[in-house]
């Protein structure tokens, strides 16, 4: 099968995931242990449902971690640093619900702008 794209375009492309990748860190201040990819399958699980979810379906999101206990301690630290708010579940007393901080969710929203913005620059710079 022929390669379709040229060393160049894939150096593009790599440019344009470093550059996300720092503007990730800059979500949190710069604090890298965000910039790992539990956080961001599980931030970005919670960014795409709009309704609170259930901790154990938050901990789920996270592909690359199998073990449940890991994945609670990545979801307990978003929630003590104030990333992901926790709150009891109306219809079921035994577990609990999660979603985004509001000011979270604004970041993301954000951040996900920049990202379309950035990558429709990209394709455009392989276009060409």
């Amino acid at each position: 099968m022929p390669l379709r794209y040229t060393d160049a375009d894939r150096h593009t492309y790599l440019e344009f995931l470093d550059q996300m990748g720092l503007k990730w860190v800059d979500l949190f201040a710069g604090d890298t242990e965000f910039y790992s990819a539990a956080y961001w399958d599980l931030l970005t699980f919670l960014w795409r449902t709009p309704d609170p979810v259930r901790k154990t379906d938050a901990q789920g999101a996270i592909t690359g971690i199998k073990s449940p206990l890991t994945a609670a301690k990545y979801v307990e630290t978003a929630i003590k640093r104030g990333l992901i708010i926790e709150k009891p579940n109306p219809t079921d007393a035994r577990s609990k619900l999660l979603a985004l901080s509001p000011a979270l969710r604004a970041q993301l929203d954000g951040f996900f702008d920049d990202a379309v913005a950035a990558m429709c620059t990209t394709a455009e710079k392989i276009k060409s």
